[in-house]
């Protein structure tokens, strides 16, 4: 099999439309279909079917898919590899990383890490681990920090640090006048994430066990990086890290809201792929992470 054609094939599987996929290869139609009819009388099999106005992939197909994946990594592991001998801690490390980690964790750790190894260069993608770990999956990304989960087949977590999501407001805010549990909560407005960000959704299913309302939203943003300020500025509820209310990274005028049973505990752990290569820039990197951790 040409490995050329394999990852004409990929593309192909991933937009599952011919002509999609000439568009993203800048290839034309003809020189597509002969690179499959290439592949299956490889493989003796049908690798796509029709399917509407697109094509989808057959079981041979799928099988080929993982398999053709499974053999890009190995290609472009090896010139990884093959380039890092002999050169130490240089090259280039792509790191997914979720905002709370990006800005509480990342600053001390990228900066020992350039410190030691002023040759590197260093890719960071801002996100939530939702978004990071299909790219991690699809060789993207070397490694990710995010909230634990359970560890699939072929790839290894370190814990690195306990995260505790609370409910915080301005110091100025009326609901400090008194101790309050999770239903004085309902009676004031909140600024949140939208439903199906982690946080959101624990905080939302917290209210629906007690059969209360969940919390009135009254300014939603996927930016958790804007969320601190923006509550200390507007007077709204919040449930953001702790992190953002202890120490040197702390914001002024910040408080948390002592509320029994709502409190958030999750785990950050640096993720990474157990059958690929990682460079010695990489694996310094994650040395650094739990180090770091560690003596926070």
């Amino acid at each position: 099999m040409d490995l050329r054609d394999l990852r004409y094939f990929e593309t192909i599987a991933e937009f599952q439309h011919l002509g999609r996929a000439c568009e993203r290869l800048h290839r034309s139609q003809p020189a597509l279909t002969s690179s499959i009819r290439r592949l299956e009388a490889d493989c003796g099999a049908a690798l796509f079917e029709k399917a509407g106005r697109g094509i989808r992939l057959t079981e041979a197909g799928k099988v080929l898919w993982k398999w053709a994946q499974r053999m890009r990594f190995d290609v472009e592991d090896a010139k990884r590899e093959l380039s890092s001998i002999g050169a130490g801690l240089t090259g280039h490390v792509r790191l997914g990383i979720v905002p709370t980690a990006a800005q509480f964790l990342l600053p001390p750790v990228a900066a020992q890490l350039l410190k030691e190894a002023p040759g590197v260069t260093l890719h960071t993608a801002v996100a939530l681990v939702d978004v990071l770990r299909p790219q991690l999956r699809a060789g993207e990304l070397d490694l990710v920090v995010g909230t634990g989960s359970a560890v699939e087949q072929g790839y290894a977590s370190k814990v690195l640090a306990e995260d505790m999501i609370v409910v915080a407001a301005s110091e100025r805010h009326e609901v400090f006048r008194r101790p309050v549990g999770l239903r004085d909560l309902t009676a004031y407005p909140w600024a949140l994430q939208p439903p199906g960000a982690p946080t959101r959704d624990w905080l939302d299913h917290t209210f629906d066990r007690k059969n209360l309302q969940r919390p009135r939203v009254q300014v939603e943003t996927t930016s958790l990086l804007a969320l601190p300020a923006l509550i200390v500025e507007t007077g709204l509820l919040s449930f953001i890290s702790r992190h953002h209310l202890q120490g040197q990274a702390r914001i002024r005028g910040l408080k948390e809201v002592p509320v029994p049973g709502a409190t958030m505990r999750r785990r950050l752990v640096v993720t990474y792929r157990t059958n690929s290569f990682l460079s010695p820039a990489a694996q310094r990197l994650i040395e650094l992470f739990v180090r770091s951790a560690a003596e926070g």
